[in-house]
């Protein structure tokens, strides 16, 4: 059986991840393929319990070091019981987030040398890498500002804004370096306009496999 194709979906707070990912799954959906979704950090029971450790604001400080490791740990849980099994049956998977976003948060945004953080994603998932990863993007403003009406933020949301500025700055940079990977998506045009440019791409990618 074909291994099936994995996608993953990055970008700053705010450029529209959950909605641009209902158009990816259905025209998926309706090429014939089986469909996988999953979060990062999440995706399984003991990995969601991490999510809510990362995102709480808890009363002990958490260290730069150990929020990459527990990004990570739950990123190992979320590969092996999830992705991977996935992939081999032949299904294709949709990741919101997955290690670009450890580069440009914990990397860019925390300052975390980025040769630890690539070192741990061969460890934690060696050859297991993105077929294709859409950046969506916008500037830090209009993402912040979408965030601001979805209610009280979340501990990594609370952080300053030139945290974001450079979290996004990583984001274009890898964008630039991994032409072939990554595609770019401006995000301040209607909706409608964004899912049409999504639509487009998986398309291609369906039919790349159908050949």
């Amino acid at each position: 059986m074909d291994r099936g194709r994995f996608i993953t979906i990055e970008g700053i707070e705010g450029v529209g991840k959950s909605s641009n990912i209902e158009v990816l799954v259905d025209k998926i959906k309706d090429a014939g393929f089986d469909v996988l979704t999953t979060r990062e950090p999440g995706g399984t029971p003991v990995a969601e319990d991490i999510r809510n450790l990362l995102k709480d604001h808890g009363d002990e400080p958490i260290p730069e070091i150990a929020e990459l490791l527990m990004m990570f740990a739950a990123r190992s849980l979320n590969v092996n019981n999830v992705i991977l099994p996935a992939l081999q049956a032949g299904k294709w998977v949709v990741c919101d987030r997955f290690s670009d976003s450890s580069r440009a948060y914990q990397g860019a945004g925390r300052g975390l040398p980025m040769t630890t953080i690539n070192s741990l994603a061969d460890w934690v998932h060696g050859d297991v890498n993105p077929d294709v990863t859409i950046l969506l993007d916008a500037p830090v403003e209009v993402g912040m500002a979408r965030v601001s009406n979805r209610g009280a933020p979340d501990r990594i949301e609370q952080e300053k804004h030139e945290f974001f500025e450079r979290v996004r700055e990583c984001y274009l940079n890898l964008a630039a370096q991994e032409t072939n990977r990554i595609v770019v998506i401006d995000t301040t045009r209607s909706l409608q306009e964004v899912q049409a440019e999504v639509g487009m791409l998986v398309q291609q990618l369906i039919n790349n496999s159908l050949h």
